[in-house]
């Protein structure tokens, strides 16, 4: 999936500061990079997206994740927005919808 996103925002000139393979590497790059804003798949190792969702936001209340999902989660996708997340994108999804997602959550 981290593949597939990065291969996706390449095309909108839009740079990956970073790609972590779970939750928990993923608050920590979160911390260093300070990224505008985050993809964070919900089913992650080690820990989950919704729990590091949580770390991010406790970190820094105005950081901007979305959060990805496959069909069948939506109760974690509604706990998702209420613990931070802006918005949501389901599994599969199209480039334009990444892409205008994200726009949308950097406000351009």
């Amino acid at each position: 999936m981290r593949l597939s996103i990065r291969n996706m925002l390449m095309k909108y000139d839009l740079e990956i500061v970073g790609e972590a393979a779970n939750g928990a590497i993923g608050v920590d790059m979160y911390k260093e990079l300070r990224p505008d804003v985050v993809t964070m798949d919900i089913t992650m190792p080690t820990m989950s997206g919704l729990e590091a969702l949580k770390a991010i936001k406790a970190f820094d209340p105005r950081a901007k994740v979305i959060m990805v999902s496959a069909m069948g989660q939506e109760e974690m996708v509604k706990e998702s927005i209420m613990s931070g997340a802006k918005t949501f994108i389901v599994k599969p999804f199209k480039e334009e919808v990444l892409y205008q997602t994200i726009c949308k959550v950097l406000g351009i």
